[in-house]
Protein backbone atom coordinates (compact mmCIF):
# COMPACT_ATOMS: atom_id res chain seq x y z
CA UNK A 1 0.00 0.00 0.00
CA UNK A 2 1.35 3.39 -0.92
CA UNK A 3 0.51 6.44 1.13
CA UNK A 4 0.48 10.03 -0.10
CA UNK A 5 3.13 12.63 0.62
CA UNK A 6 0.58 14.50 2.72
CA UNK A 7 0.30 11.49 5.03
CA UNK A 8 4.07 11.21 5.24
CA UNK A 9 4.39 14.91 6.04
CA UNK A 10 1.60 14.66 8.63
CA UNK A 11 3.15 11.72 10.47
CA UNK A 12 6.64 13.22 10.36
CA UNK A 13 5.32 16.61 11.55
CA UNK A 14 3.58 14.92 14.49
CA UNK A 15 6.80 13.07 15.35
CA UNK A 16 8.70 16.37 15.33
CA UNK A 17 6.05 18.06 17.49
CA UNK A 18 6.07 15.09 19.87
CA UNK A 19 9.85 15.32 20.25
CA UNK A 20 9.53 19.01 21.14
CA UNK A 21 7.85 17.95 24.42
CA UNK A 22 5.70 20.81 25.72
CA UNK A 23 7.39 23.52 23.67
CA UNK A 24 5.24 25.17 21.02
CA UNK A 25 6.54 24.48 17.52
CA UNK A 26 6.31 27.03 14.73
CA UNK A 27 5.11 26.03 11.28
CA UNK A 28 8.31 27.50 9.80
CA UNK A 29 10.30 25.05 11.97
CA UNK A 30 8.29 22.12 10.64
CA UNK A 31 8.78 23.31 7.06
CA UNK A 32 12.54 23.62 7.53
CA UNK A 33 12.92 20.32 9.39
CA UNK A 34 10.83 18.33 6.91
CA UNK A 35 12.28 20.12 3.86
CA UNK A 36 8.87 21.18 2.60
CA UNK A 37 7.50 24.59 1.62
CA UNK A 38 5.82 26.75 4.24
CA UNK A 39 2.62 26.52 2.21
CA UNK A 40 2.70 22.71 2.44
CA UNK A 41 3.56 22.89 6.14
CA UNK A 42 0.54 25.15 6.76
CA UNK A 43 -1.66 22.72 4.84
CA UNK A 44 -0.37 19.80 6.93
CA UNK A 45 -0.79 21.65 10.23
CA UNK A 46 -4.30 22.78 9.28
CA UNK A 47 -5.26 19.20 8.43
CA UNK A 48 -3.75 17.91 11.71
CA UNK A 49 -5.62 20.58 13.69
CA UNK A 50 -8.94 19.76 12.01
CA UNK A 51 -8.39 16.09 12.85
CA UNK A 52 -7.77 17.03 16.49
CA UNK A 53 -4.12 15.98 16.72
CA UNK A 54 -2.67 19.46 17.38
CA UNK A 55 -3.79 22.74 18.87
CA UNK A 56 -2.34 26.10 18.01
CA UNK A 57 -1.79 29.50 19.54
CA UNK A 58 -1.51 32.48 17.20
CA UNK A 59 0.74 35.48 17.56
CA UNK A 60 3.98 36.19 19.35
CA UNK A 61 5.10 33.15 21.31
CA UNK A 62 2.55 31.07 19.45
CA UNK A 63 2.95 27.74 17.78
CA UNK A 64 1.45 24.29 17.86
CA UNK A 65 1.63 21.32 20.18
CA UNK A 66 -0.06 17.96 20.50
CA UNK A 67 -3.66 18.18 21.70
CA UNK A 68 -3.39 14.91 23.63
CA UNK A 69 -0.62 12.58 24.79
CA UNK A 70 1.39 10.94 22.00
CA UNK A 71 0.77 7.53 23.58
CA UNK A 72 -2.95 7.98 22.81
CA UNK A 73 -2.45 8.83 19.12
CA UNK A 74 -2.47 5.72 16.95
CA UNK A 75 -0.71 5.73 13.57
CA UNK A 76 -3.76 4.16 11.92
CA UNK A 77 -5.86 7.02 13.26
CA UNK A 78 -3.53 9.51 11.58
CA UNK A 79 -3.65 7.63 8.29
CA UNK A 80 -7.46 7.45 8.40
CA UNK A 81 -7.66 11.20 9.04
CA UNK A 82 -5.37 12.09 6.13
CA UNK A 83 -5.79 9.39 3.49
CA UNK A 84 -8.77 8.43 1.42
CA UNK A 85 -9.62 5.21 3.16
CA UNK A 86 -12.18 4.00 0.69
CA UNK A 87 -11.04 1.76 -2.12
CA UNK A 88 -13.46 0.96 -4.90
CA UNK A 89 -13.14 -0.60 -8.32
CA UNK A 90 -15.75 -1.24 -10.93
CA UNK A 91 -17.11 -4.73 -10.55
CA UNK A 92 -19.33 -6.93 -12.65
CA UNK A 93 -22.07 -4.67 -14.04
CA UNK A 94 -24.52 -7.59 -13.68
CA UNK A 95 -24.10 -8.94 -10.12
CA UNK A 96 -25.82 -12.18 -9.23
CA UNK A 97 -28.82 -11.89 -6.86
CA UNK A 98 -26.77 -13.57 -4.11
CA UNK A 99 -24.21 -10.73 -4.16
CA UNK A 100 -24.65 -7.57 -2.15
CA UNK A 101 -25.80 -5.10 -4.81
CA UNK A 102 -23.89 -2.22 -3.22
CA UNK A 103 -20.51 -3.99 -3.23
CA UNK A 104 -19.02 -6.61 -5.45
CA UNK A 105 -16.66 -9.29 -4.16
CA UNK A 106 -13.55 -7.42 -5.24
CA UNK A 107 -14.60 -4.26 -3.38
CA UNK A 108 -15.40 -6.29 -0.26
CA UNK A 109 -11.94 -7.90 -0.44
CA UNK A 110 -10.27 -4.50 -0.86
CA UNK A 111 -12.22 -3.11 2.10
CA UNK A 112 -11.10 -6.06 4.25
CA UNK A 113 -7.47 -5.55 3.19
CA UNK A 114 -7.67 -1.84 4.02
CA UNK A 115 -9.19 -2.62 7.43
CA UNK A 116 -6.34 -5.07 8.11
CA UNK A 117 -3.75 -2.48 7.05
CA UNK A 118 -5.23 0.15 9.38
CA UNK A 119 -5.52 -2.42 12.20
CA UNK A 120 -1.78 -3.11 11.97
CA UNK A 121 -1.01 0.62 12.02
CA UNK A 122 -3.32 1.04 15.03
CA UNK A 123 -1.02 -1.27 16.99
CA UNK A 124 1.58 1.53 16.99
CA UNK A 125 1.45 4.94 18.65
CA UNK A 126 2.98 8.29 17.87
CA UNK A 127 5.00 7.98 21.09
CA UNK A 128 6.60 4.76 19.80
CA UNK A 129 7.52 6.40 16.51
CA UNK A 130 8.98 9.46 18.25
CA UNK A 131 11.24 7.42 20.49
CA UNK A 132 12.16 4.87 17.82
CA UNK A 133 15.82 3.98 17.71
CA UNK A 134 16.01 5.37 14.20
CA UNK A 135 18.21 8.33 13.47
CA UNK A 136 16.10 11.50 13.51
CA UNK A 137 17.08 12.24 9.91
CA UNK A 138 15.70 8.88 8.79
CA UNK A 139 12.27 9.67 10.18
CA UNK A 140 12.07 13.38 9.51
CA UNK A 141 13.82 13.65 6.16
CA UNK A 142 11.69 12.83 3.12
CA UNK A 143 12.78 9.84 1.08
CA UNK A 144 13.87 10.08 -2.53
CA UNK A 145 10.74 8.18 -3.64
CA UNK A 146 7.72 10.00 -5.06
CA UNK A 147 5.49 8.76 -2.25
CA UNK A 148 6.12 6.84 0.94
CA UNK A 149 5.56 3.12 1.14
CA UNK A 150 5.14 1.12 4.28
CA UNK A 151 5.84 -2.08 2.41
CA UNK A 152 9.51 -1.44 1.69
CA UNK A 153 11.04 -1.24 -1.76
CA UNK A 154 8.85 -0.98 -4.81
CA UNK A 155 8.52 -4.28 -6.66
CA UNK A 156 7.47 -4.79 -10.24
CA UNK A 157 4.86 -7.40 -11.20
CA UNK A 158 7.44 -10.04 -12.12
CA UNK A 159 9.16 -9.73 -8.74
CA UNK A 160 5.83 -9.98 -6.90
CA UNK A 161 4.90 -13.10 -8.88
CA UNK A 162 8.15 -14.80 -7.81
CA UNK A 163 7.56 -14.13 -4.11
Amino acid sequence: MRLTKLTSHGIRALIYICRADDRRVRVSEIAATLSISQQNAFKVVHMLARAGFVTGVRGRGGGIRLSRPAAEIRIGEIVKAVETTRVEVEDDPHPSPAQDESKGPLNRALDEALEAFIAILDQHTLAEMARAGLNEANILTPSQQDSPSLSGPKLNRNEVARQ
